[in-house]
């Protein structure tokens, strides 16, 4: 997508510090904190919504997933962390291109 920020990311047309990346996905600090540590996991396959995921996105999300929890301890949360993923626009998800916030560092709000 020509004008998503986060494929921008991803091709290095927008500098941004990758904290970790393979052929699937890349995590990078949130510019809008919500929590003491808050980083983005962001599928490398452009797709906004669940519901516009092809089988092979399905299968490689549970991966990501599966691989935060390998390398949520090197981001500094080896206490536990939050995974909050917005759907459209009344989730208020501001960047149309599915990603996983995760947030932790502290004790978080219930």
């Amino acid at each position: 997508m020509n004008d998503c920020i986060f494929c921008k990311i991803n091709q290095g047309i927008i500098p941004s510090e990758k904290l970790y990346e393979d052929d699937m996905f890349f995590v990078i600090r949130d510019i809008n904190p919500k929590a003491k540590l808050h980083y983005l996991a962001i599928p490398k396959n452009h797709y906004k919504l669940f519901s516009q995921m092809t089988e092979n996105d399905q299968a490689n999300l549970g991966k990501i997933i599966k691989k935060i929890s390998e390398i949520a301890p090197s981001l500094g949360l080896s206490n536990g962390y939050r995974l909050i993923v917005n759907q459209g626009e009344d989730a208020v998800q501001t960047v149309f291109h599915l990603h996983i916030h995760i947030l932790g560092g502290e004790r978080l709000p219930v």
